[in-house]
């Protein structure tokens, strides 16, 4: 999006401004674009590669890639998205405590192109070195990059914020619409790793850019809220050395003995990625410290928690299992026009900022007339839509069991449905995170909501690994009837969570 800069004639200064905005919101919309750019554009080849060259890779189809089974690159796709999301928690902290959120974000985009570059080597090494950084990289850049959006407003009563934000929003699903139809199109139909490369060259841009634009930032975002003190910093420097120490004798071991395989890695994280979530909610739900009121609301937010891991777990299959559907299985032409599978993962963020804005209106709209639904009945409505858009694969999937190509609407029509789901909760979601953090975590409290993400994406991996066919009909009736179950639970218990959540609505 251009950045159409404008004066504000409401400032005596000559400052210009970005939309009637602070001028470092341009900034951190550039920033914030061409980092979702690279990582949709990477994330739409991703199950693809390593597939590619294998038996379960499309007839016809690029080869060059790591050849893994579908079940394998299902697994490596859930563990990394589950990463990336997990890593946004120690991201905020490190921007809290150690560099200040500016800092954190110049670095974090560095390591993010380093990743990119890595995947662009050919190499089995190479290509799981580039996924660690990526996803390293992407959770220190997530949390402080919309800290430093706030940072730009005169507190959260300056009228522009919420816009500001929406802005920033328009800025993550631009560069997700556009990353699959280029870095896709260059990956899929030329070279996997020019289109690895072409995803580098966006966050490099994307760095170049901040570097220059960041003069325009909030002086508050090069601060540090509250930095480790001496002693702090050497506890944390030794417990990291001690973990990563037992790490490697642990690896190094299993290596020596002749014993690893890839499930060594998976594993272990998957678990992780499972198990912490599940401890973070724990510790804050056993704080004596909260009131009775905050215990309450905790208890009614782990419903929201579960409801959402079981969304995501779904939700994010679009780049896994719908991807390698639309690979093999659907028709690459519409009226005579070509076009690669990876141009699917540019639907979800097109509908996205068709819909979000009709969503928006709809809600005010029904809270006039005094029927907008409440945060549990959106949820109930979030989950139903998922495991609508599952049972509805079910009948493309048996279309294609004999080979026939099936029409690429029916991929269309459930990303769709699936997008709805999405806004029915995901924006629901964040917002009700926020209300009903106790006030002790109420920094910390996004970073539990990512860990939703996690917990979901964590499942389908785990299955992955376990065997189970995510691409069989089989499984996802099973996930689809889940979802459709869990919407009906939390639909059929609102008015206990509502008692449990006392004034938030």
């Amino acid at each position: 999006m251009a950045s159409s800069l404008t004066r504000d004639s409401a400032d005596p200064s000559t400052e210009k401004t970005f939309f009637g905005h602070p001028r470092g919101l341009a900034t951190l919309f550039m920033t914030e674009m061409w980092e979702r750019f690279s990582y949709y554009g990477m994330r739409a080849l991703l199950v693809l590669y390593l597939v590619s060259g294998g038996a379960d890779a499309a007839t016809g189809s690029q080869g060059g890639g790591l050849a893994f089974t579908m079940a394998t690159a299902t697994a490596i796709y859930s563990v990394y998205v589950a990463m990336v999301y997990l890593m946004a928690m120690p991201g905020g902290w490190f921007g809290d405590r150690v560099w200040g959120a500016r800092k954190t974000v110049a670095v974090a985009s560095f390591v993010i192109m380093a990743g990119h570059v890595s995947l662009a080597v050919p190499g089995q090494a190479m290509f799981f070195l580039g996924l660690i950084l990526v996803a390293l990289g992407s959770g220190l850049l997530k949390a402080n990059i919309s800290t430093m959006v706030g940072h730009l407003y005169e507190g959260p009563d300056d009228p522009r914020r919420d816009g500001g934000f929406t802005l920033f929003y328009v800025g993550i699903n631009l560069g997700a619409f556009v990353a699959p139809l280029a870095i896709g199109s260059v990956g899929e139909k030329w070279n996997w790793h020019l289109g690895f490369l072409l995803a580098a060259v966006g966050m490099g841009l994307g760095l170049v850019q901040f570097l220059l634009g960041s003069k325009h930032l909030n002086a508050k975002s090069s601060a540090v809220p509250n930095p480790l003190s001496a002693q702090e910093r050497k506890a944390v420097i030794t417990k990291v050395l001690i973990g990563a120490g037992i790490v490697a004798v642990f690896y190094g071991a299993v290596a020596a003995l002749g014993m690893y395989t890839l499930n060594w890695a998976l594993v272990p994280i998957t678990l992780a990625g499972l198990a912490i979530p599940v401890a973070v909610l724990l510790k804050i739900k056993r704080d004596r410290d909260l009131s009775g009121t905050e215990q309450s609301k905790m208890t009614a937010y782990i419903w929201f928690f579960v409801a959402a891991a079981a969304f995501w777990m779904i939700y994010d299959q679009g780049g896994s299992t719908l991807s390698l559907f639309a690979d093999s299985k659907t028709a690459d032409s519409v009226f005579g026009l070509g076009f690669p599978a990876t141009w699917y993962q540019s639907l979800n963020p097109l509908f996205v900022m068709a819909l979000a804005p009709v969503f928006a209106w709809l809600w005010v709209w029904l809270a006039r007339k005094n029927q907008e639904p409440n945060t549990i009945v959106k949820f109930a409505m979030g989950l139903v839509l998922i495991g609508a858009s599952f049972f509805v694969f079910i009948v493309p999937m048996n279309m294609a069991g004999d080979g026939t190509k099936v029409s690429p609407m029916w991929l269309v029509s459930i990303y769709m449905i699936q997008t709805i789901g999405e806004l029915c909760l995901s924006p629901v979601g964040l917002s009700v995170t926020t209300k009903m953090a106790p006030q002790k975590y109420a920094s910390q409290m996004m970073g539990v909501w990512f860990l939703a993400v996690t917990a979901g994406d964590c499942i389908t991996g785990l299955l992955s690994i376990g065997g189970v066919d995510l691409n069989g009909t089989g499984v996802i009736a099973l996930e689809a009837t889940a979802a459709f179950v869990a919407g009906l639970a939390i639909y059929s218990y609102r008015k206990k969570v509502q008692a449990l959540m006392g004034t938030v609505h």
